[in-house]
């Protein structure tokens, strides 16, 4: 017996019980129709025969094409001529050719929007922040007459402010390609509360944002508002959005975990591989909210991450399946580019899922190993049910979110001590 195997093969698995988690499914049913109502509040802004960039970025955002097309058509119906610039910073490999294939992905093809895409990297510089920061945008988009920006608006991962992800953010980041990318965190998340606007502001004075489209999704990614921004409400408007995003945003309704497992990670499932906003575990001091949770396994990458497991870094056990498909420079690529490479780090591995999960329950602070609170989920994007341990269930018929949907029962490992 190896010294791994005898640290712990004492160490006991709780039993299961599944758990539905209830949220708000509040949803906005004619997108398109509301989308329409709204635009005729900005048609002051449009004239005939304006060239028009329609920013468009690399999100999973709901109802992405509905949108797009929709303000195609109101801009062509005014005699303008739209056309779309992907706004996506350095994604899609900071290449033209792979912007627009990540656009033509998410379904936003020349022929579903009815209106060309215009991809390319270059940039014009249009100016420095006091503190000698570059402000960049995208040339295509600079060379219009107008430009529109398209995106939702949700909470950060790695920073807490008043904006965050959202408008303001595609026109600093976005808009500003891979150059933009790289000017806005070259000093880190610890300043990007102040840059992202900052930048954000000196691209709208200089540049002719005609409005903005944003939204906000539900805990399902359905879309729950949707509203037209004129540039003057651009950061008031986003404010209140980003507060509204936060109340909406799916959850674990437990305060302290004692461990949570997490069957798998993928950029497929989060940017940070599992939302952090879910988890409680930022890859950086400057985000907060969510559970504290005492030790987190993640036990498997999913296929469509091809091998990229950024956000492993982020959990304290992982197993030898994981590691064994990782595609390290893939995964190395993420920390190189955002500055923050913890979450790039092999955490601490162990050659099955029941070795890492008894691992975690050993080194998880409690007295008594047998009431382990402990919770498991599939992904962070899957929690409407969950399992968690006996000891967790009193809070569960407490808790007007959570119903126990079955009796307990043991972990389903296979000879290998895995679970799939």
């Amino acid at each position: 017996m190896g010294i791994l195997q005898e640290l712990l093969q004492d160490i006991p698995v709780p039993e299961l019980a599944k758990v539905k988690q209830t949220f708000d499914s509040t949803k906005e049913e004619d997108v398109a129709g509301t989308l329409q109502a709204q635009l005729e509040q900005v048609k002051d802004t449009v004239k005939p025969g304006m060239e028009i960039a329609i920013a468009v970025g690399s999100r999973g955002v709901d109802r992405l094409v509905d949108l797009t097309a929709v303000t195609v058509k109101f801009l062509q119906d005014l005699g303008a001529k739209p056309f779309i610039v992907p706004s996506m910073g350095s994604h899609g490999g900071a290449t033209a050719e792979g912007q627009k294939a990540v656009l033509e992905h998410l379904g936003v093809t020349e022929e579903a929007v009815n209106a060309e895409i215009r991809s390319s990297m270059e940039v014009v510089k249009i100016g420095e922040l006091s503190n000698g920061l570059p402000v960049y945008i995208d040339k295509l988009a600079s060379q219009a007459d107008g430009i529109v920006v398209i995106n939702r608006v949700k909470p950060h991962t790695a920073f807490r402010g008043p904006v965050e992800s959202g408008i303001m953010k595609m026109i600093s980041i976005g808009l500003g390609k891979q150059k933009g990318a790289e000017a806005c965190h070259q000093l880190g998340f610890k300043h990007m509360a102040e840059h992202v606007p900052a930048m954000a502001k000196m691209t709208m004075e200089k540049m002719p944002i005609i409005f903005a489209v944003a939204t906000v999704e539900n805990a399902f990614d359905k879309v729950a508002k949707v509203e037209v921004l004129r540039p003057e409400n651009i950061e008031s408007r986003e404010t209140e959005l980003q507060k509204l995003s936060k109340q909406l945003l799916p959850k674990l309704f437990f305060d302290e975990i004692d461990v949570l497992i997490i069957d798998e990670i993928g950029k497929n499932i989060s940017g940070d591989g599992m939302d952090p906003n879910i988890t409680g575990r930022y890859p950086t001091p400057y985000a907060h909210g969510g559970p504290d949770v005492s030790k987190m396994v993640v036990l498997d990458v999913t296929p469509q991450s091809e091998g990229n497991a950024n956000g492993v870094g982020t959990a304290d056990f992982t197993t030898e399946r994981l590691v064994n498909k990782m595609d390290k420079h893939g995964t190395y690529a993420n920390g190189l580019t955002s500055t923050v490479v913890g979450p790039t780090h092999i955490s601490t591995t162990l050659p099955n899922d029941k070795m890492a999960i008894q691992s975690a329950i050993k080194t998880c602070n409690i007295l008594d190993f047998t009431k382990v609170k402990l919770v498991r989920i599939k992904n962070t994007l899957e929690i409407s049910e969950i399992e968690v341990s006996e000891a967790f269930l009193e809070h569960v018929q407490e808790h007007e979110n959570l119903e126990q949907a079955s009796e307990l029962y043991e972990f389903d490992f296979n000879k290998e001590g895995n679970l799939f």
